[in-house]
Protein backbone atom coordinates (compact mmCIF):
# COMPACT_ATOMS: atom_id res chain seq x y z
CA UNK A 1 0.00 0.00 0.00
CA UNK A 2 2.76 2.30 0.97
CA UNK A 3 5.94 2.21 -0.66
CA UNK A 4 9.10 4.45 -0.05
CA UNK A 5 11.81 3.87 -2.22
CA UNK A 6 15.40 5.35 -1.97
CA UNK A 7 13.76 8.42 -0.57
CA UNK A 8 15.80 11.76 0.25
CA UNK A 9 15.21 14.88 1.46
CA UNK A 10 17.73 17.72 1.14
CA UNK A 11 16.82 21.50 2.91
CA UNK A 12 18.03 24.73 1.93
CA UNK A 13 21.48 24.79 4.09
CA UNK A 14 22.54 21.26 2.50
CA UNK A 15 21.82 18.58 5.50
CA UNK A 16 19.55 15.82 4.20
CA UNK A 17 16.83 15.50 6.49
CA UNK A 18 15.90 11.96 4.91
CA UNK A 19 18.61 9.94 3.19
CA UNK A 20 18.02 7.23 1.12
CA UNK A 21 15.30 5.53 2.75
CA UNK A 22 13.23 2.71 2.00
CA UNK A 23 10.39 1.07 3.93
CA UNK A 24 7.22 -0.53 2.58
CA UNK A 25 3.83 -0.71 4.47
CA UNK A 26 1.94 -3.29 2.96
CA UNK A 27 -2.08 -4.05 3.36
CA UNK A 28 -3.11 -4.73 6.59
CA UNK A 29 -0.49 -3.41 8.46
CA UNK A 30 0.40 -1.42 11.01
CA UNK A 31 3.97 0.13 10.81
CA UNK A 32 5.44 2.34 13.71
CA UNK A 33 8.16 5.11 12.23
CA UNK A 34 9.97 5.90 15.32
CA UNK A 35 12.98 8.50 16.40
CA UNK A 36 14.02 11.28 18.51
CA UNK A 37 12.63 15.16 17.96
CA UNK A 38 14.28 16.30 14.13
CA UNK A 39 15.10 12.83 13.19
CA UNK A 40 13.61 13.14 9.69
CA UNK A 41 10.22 11.38 11.12
CA UNK A 42 8.04 14.36 9.86
CA UNK A 43 9.42 15.35 7.03
CA UNK A 44 9.39 12.11 5.55
CA UNK A 45 5.51 11.42 6.66
CA UNK A 46 4.83 15.24 4.78
CA UNK A 47 6.46 14.03 1.48
CA UNK A 48 4.94 10.72 2.06
CA UNK A 49 1.60 12.75 1.36
CA UNK A 50 2.23 15.27 -0.76
CA UNK A 51 3.01 18.39 1.43
CA UNK A 52 6.65 18.34 0.84
CA UNK A 53 8.55 18.42 -2.67
CA UNK A 54 11.72 16.24 -2.76
CA UNK A 55 14.53 15.74 -5.29
CA UNK A 56 15.30 11.88 -5.03
CA UNK A 57 13.91 8.96 -5.32
CA UNK A 58 9.80 7.95 -5.30
CA UNK A 59 6.63 7.23 -2.84
CA UNK A 60 4.17 4.77 -4.13
CA UNK A 61 0.54 5.18 -2.81
CA UNK A 62 -0.98 1.76 -4.05
CA UNK A 63 1.28 1.51 -6.90
CA UNK A 64 0.88 5.11 -7.87
CA UNK A 65 3.47 7.96 -7.83
CA UNK A 66 2.83 10.54 -5.49
CA UNK A 67 5.10 12.93 -7.61
CA UNK A 68 3.34 11.59 -10.75
CA UNK A 69 -0.03 11.92 -9.78
CA UNK A 70 -0.86 13.63 -6.31
CA UNK A 71 -4.29 13.72 -6.05
CA UNK A 72 -5.25 10.71 -7.14
CA UNK A 73 -2.74 9.60 -4.19
CA UNK A 74 -4.13 11.64 -2.16
CA UNK A 75 -7.55 10.06 -2.50
CA UNK A 76 -6.68 7.20 -0.41
CA UNK A 77 -4.66 8.62 1.85
CA UNK A 78 -5.97 10.53 5.24
CA UNK A 79 -3.20 11.95 6.79
CA UNK A 80 -3.36 13.54 10.67
CA UNK A 81 -0.68 16.02 11.65
CA UNK A 82 0.75 16.41 14.78
CA UNK A 83 -1.14 19.57 15.46
CA UNK A 84 -3.79 19.66 13.35
CA UNK A 85 -4.67 23.48 12.06
CA UNK A 86 -8.86 23.25 11.28
CA UNK A 87 -10.89 25.81 10.44
CA UNK A 88 -12.39 27.27 13.80
CA UNK A 89 -15.13 29.46 12.58
CA UNK A 90 -17.00 26.17 11.59
CA UNK A 91 -19.13 23.73 13.83
CA UNK A 92 -17.49 20.36 13.95
CA UNK A 93 -20.60 18.84 11.73
CA UNK A 94 -19.50 21.51 9.05
CA UNK A 95 -16.01 20.62 9.11
CA UNK A 96 -16.95 16.74 8.61
CA UNK A 97 -19.39 17.51 5.83
CA UNK A 98 -16.72 19.07 4.35
CA UNK A 99 -14.18 16.54 4.49
CA UNK A 100 -16.89 13.94 3.46
CA UNK A 101 -17.93 16.32 0.42
CA UNK A 102 -14.00 16.38 -0.84
CA UNK A 103 -14.12 12.94 -0.41
CA UNK A 104 -17.38 12.38 -2.01
CA UNK A 105 -18.95 10.27 0.62
CA UNK A 106 -22.55 9.32 0.11
CA UNK A 107 -25.47 11.39 2.12
CA UNK A 108 -26.55 8.33 4.06
CA UNK A 109 -22.80 7.06 4.22
CA UNK A 110 -21.50 9.75 6.07
CA UNK A 111 -24.28 10.42 8.41
CA UNK A 112 -23.94 6.68 9.52
CA UNK A 113 -20.34 7.08 9.96
CA UNK A 114 -20.41 10.95 11.99
CA UNK A 115 -22.95 9.26 14.00
CA UNK A 116 -21.02 5.96 14.90
CA UNK A 117 -17.60 7.95 15.22
CA UNK A 118 -18.48 11.20 16.90
CA UNK A 119 -20.81 8.65 19.20
CA UNK A 120 -17.47 6.53 19.85
CA UNK A 121 -15.07 9.70 20.96
CA UNK A 122 -18.39 11.47 22.74
CA UNK A 123 -18.15 14.34 20.62
CA UNK A 124 -21.97 14.25 19.26
CA UNK A 125 -22.93 16.86 21.74
CA UNK A 126 -20.35 19.45 20.33
CA UNK A 127 -20.62 18.97 16.66
CA UNK A 128 -23.11 21.89 16.40
CA UNK A 129 -20.72 24.18 18.13
CA UNK A 130 -17.69 26.46 16.71
CA UNK A 131 -14.48 24.49 16.55
CA UNK A 132 -12.80 27.48 18.12
CA UNK A 133 -14.65 26.37 21.54
CA UNK A 134 -13.35 22.60 21.29
CA UNK A 135 -10.25 22.09 23.58
CA UNK A 136 -7.07 20.34 22.14
CA UNK A 137 -8.30 16.98 22.68
CA UNK A 138 -11.68 17.65 21.05
CA UNK A 139 -10.11 18.90 17.91
CA UNK A 140 -8.05 15.72 17.64
CA UNK A 141 -11.00 13.91 17.93
CA UNK A 142 -12.69 15.61 15.41
CA UNK A 143 -9.68 15.33 12.88
CA UNK A 144 -9.34 11.52 13.81
CA UNK A 145 -13.27 11.23 12.68
CA UNK A 146 -12.78 13.45 9.77
CA UNK A 147 -9.74 10.80 8.36
CA UNK A 148 -12.32 7.77 9.31
CA UNK A 149 -15.38 8.86 7.40
CA UNK A 150 -13.96 8.43 3.90
CA UNK A 151 -12.45 5.22 4.73
CA UNK A 152 -8.55 5.46 3.71
CA UNK A 153 -7.00 2.84 2.04
CA UNK A 154 -3.85 4.56 3.70
CA UNK A 155 -3.81 6.14 7.30
CA UNK A 156 -0.55 8.22 8.15
CA UNK A 157 -0.52 9.71 11.65
CA UNK A 158 2.23 11.76 13.13
CA UNK A 159 1.85 11.40 17.22
CA UNK A 160 -2.47 10.50 17.13
CA UNK A 161 -2.31 10.07 20.87
CA UNK A 162 -1.51 13.73 21.67
CA UNK A 163 -4.09 15.30 23.93
CA UNK A 164 -6.34 12.07 23.95
CA UNK A 165 -7.77 10.86 27.28
CA UNK A 166 -7.22 7.14 28.11
CA UNK A 167 -10.65 6.56 26.75
CA UNK A 168 -10.16 8.10 23.36
CA UNK A 169 -6.77 6.55 22.94
CA UNK A 170 -8.21 3.36 23.55
CA UNK A 171 -11.11 3.48 20.88
CA UNK A 172 -8.05 4.25 18.57
CA UNK A 173 -6.25 1.47 18.97
CA UNK A 174 -8.98 -0.30 18.85
CA UNK A 175 -10.17 1.21 15.16
CA UNK A 176 -6.69 1.05 14.07
CA UNK A 177 -6.82 -2.74 13.99
CA UNK A 178 -10.32 -2.46 12.87
CA UNK A 179 -9.25 -0.70 9.67
CA UNK A 180 -6.37 -2.83 9.02
CA UNK A 181 -8.47 -6.08 9.21
CA UNK A 182 -10.81 -4.46 6.72
CA UNK A 183 -7.87 -4.25 4.20
CA UNK A 184 -6.53 -0.85 5.34
CA UNK A 185 -3.00 -0.09 5.73
CA UNK A 186 -0.71 2.59 8.94
CA UNK A 187 2.20 4.61 9.14
CA UNK A 188 2.25 6.35 11.88
CA UNK A 189 4.96 7.95 14.60
CA UNK A 190 4.87 8.40 17.78
CA UNK A 191 7.09 8.46 21.19
CA UNK A 192 4.64 6.52 23.16
CA UNK A 193 6.90 3.25 22.51
CA UNK A 194 4.95 0.75 24.89
CA UNK A 195 2.09 1.69 22.54
CA UNK A 196 3.67 1.28 19.26
CA UNK A 197 5.48 -2.22 20.82
CA UNK A 198 2.12 -3.88 21.44
CA UNK A 199 -0.29 -2.52 18.65
CA UNK A 200 2.21 -2.58 15.75
CA UNK A 201 2.96 -5.27 13.28
CA UNK A 202 6.47 -3.54 11.66
CA UNK A 203 8.74 -0.61 12.66
CA UNK A 204 11.45 1.63 11.64
CA UNK A 205 13.58 3.66 13.70
CA UNK A 206 15.65 6.94 12.08
CA UNK A 207 18.22 8.47 13.46
CA UNK A 208 19.73 11.85 11.82
CA UNK A 209 17.70 11.00 8.39
CA UNK A 210 18.79 7.42 8.60
CA UNK A 211 17.21 4.31 9.08
CA UNK A 212 19.21 2.09 11.79
CA UNK A 213 16.79 -0.97 11.92
CA UNK A 214 13.48 -1.72 10.48
CA UNK A 215 11.56 -4.86 10.63
CA UNK A 216 9.20 -7.22 12.00
CA UNK A 217 8.23 -6.12 15.69
CA UNK A 218 9.27 -8.95 17.49
CA UNK A 219 12.62 -9.04 15.33
CA UNK A 220 13.50 -5.77 15.48
CA UNK A 221 12.98 -6.12 19.77
CA UNK A 222 13.99 -9.27 20.15
CA UNK A 223 13.99 -10.08 24.26
CA UNK A 224 14.06 -6.87 24.99
CA UNK A 225 11.56 -3.98 24.95
CA UNK A 226 11.41 -1.14 22.01
CA UNK A 227 12.51 1.35 24.30
CA UNK A 228 15.42 -0.55 25.24
CA UNK A 229 16.23 -1.11 21.67
CA UNK A 230 15.37 2.40 20.81
CA UNK A 231 17.39 4.03 23.66
CA UNK A 232 20.57 1.79 22.71
CA UNK A 233 20.37 2.72 18.72
CA UNK A 234 20.31 6.32 19.58
CA UNK A 235 22.92 6.75 22.03
CA UNK A 236 25.42 4.43 20.23
CA UNK A 237 27.22 6.45 18.03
Amino acid sequence: MLQIINFSKSYKNGKKAANNISITVNKGEIFAFIGHNGAGKTTTIKSVVGILEFEEGDILIDGTSIKKEPLKCKSKIAYIPDNPDIYEALTGIQYLNFIADIYEVSKGEREELIKLYSEKFEIINALGDLISSYSHGMKQKLVLISALIHKPKLLVLDEPFVGLDPKAAHILKEEMKKICKEGAAIFFSTHVLEVAEKLCDKVAIIKEGNIVTQGKMNDVKGNSSLEDIFMELIDNG
